[in-house]
């Protein structure tokens, strides 16, 4: 029939109408299962779903670090890194449940973040401000033969031997170069 169908997404599924919407063609004909959908009509806005967690000095000795799920959308997406320590403000909402979910889930709900305000705590290697004295031990660890072994070796040092295994982790740590966009 030509005409054009736009549907809101808020939720985290996704289920397309199928029927068109039209009152003078298709519903009048009794045409099922005819919308297709279209990409290039489609607006994608960026969302990221980020899992926090209590600092490990925070944490009584024997307890489980606590998290919390926050969902970040727009310009805030992409703004933190595993390992990053942020200060995050936003609103805290019950996860809705639907169907079957929320007849077995009773008055129990999961809760979420909505994330508002992202403030990084923890400084990157970019704006890192480098002494005289760090530069000067910097140098000196650079032309230190052995400075891969003294790393490996710094990575648990209670446990003795395991060197091929430590070094392993201290690549998986180093990693590459950070990722610029």
């Amino acid at each position: 029939c030509g005409s054009e169908t736009f549907q809101d997404i808020s939720n985290k599924t996704f289920s397309p109408i199928l029927d068109c919407q039209n009152e003078n063609e298709c519903k009048k004909n009794g045409i099922h299962g005819s919308l297709h959908m279209q990409t290039r009509a489609c607006r994608f806005s960026p969302f990221q779903e980020v899992k926090i967690q209590e600092m490990p000095d925070q944490v009584p000795v024997g307890h489980i670090p606590r998290s919390m799920t926050v969902h970040v959308n727009g310009n805030l997406t992409r703004l933190m890194n595993p390992g990053d320590i942020v200060h995050i403000g936003g609103i805290f909402l019950p996860i809705p449940y639907t169907g079957f979910q929320a007849i077995r889930a009773g008055l129990l709900t999961d809760t979420y973040l909505e994330a508002h305000h992202i403030d990084q705590l923890k400084k990157q290697y970019s704006e890192m401000e480098l002494t005289p004295d760090i530069e000067s031990k910097i140098a000196a660890l650079q032309k230190d033969p052995n400075l891969y072994e003294m790393l490996a070796y710094s990575i648990a040092p209670e446990i003795y031997g395991h060197e091929d295994v430590k070094k392993a982790l201290l690549l998986l740590l180093v990693g590459g170069v950070t990722k610029v966009t």
